[in-house]
């Protein structure tokens, strides 16, 4: 008998922890807003969140080569010319 009601009560306390947990990440925010993952759910999506704001960094970066890039031909400066192509190659895909 108390073997029998020391599992209902395990039960009910497992059940509500898991009703008090929050979702596993804040959908509506964006990647880089997000701040708090929980569970498995929630490491899968940070990890999602982190390639999302590499990618976006690298996209950004190679963006801006290409800018700088033209400004150096424009001005003909062969030294920021090749400094720009180097980050254009490690950069852009």
């Amino acid at each position: 008998m108390k073997l029998v009601l020391a599992s209902m009560c395990a039960v009910f306390i497992l059940t509500g922890c898991k009703v008090n947990e929050g979702a596993p990440y804040d959908s509506e925010a964006e990647p880089q807003d997000r701040t708090e993952y929980v569970g498995v759910e929630g490491a899968v999506q940070a990890q999602k969140d982190k390639v999302s704001l590499m990618n976006k960094e690298l996209s950004d970066k190679c963006k801006n080569a290409k800018v700088d890039h033209a400004v150096a031909l424009t001005n003909n400066d062969q030294q920021e010319l090749k400094r720009q192509e180097q980050i254009i190659k490690s950069t852009c895909k």
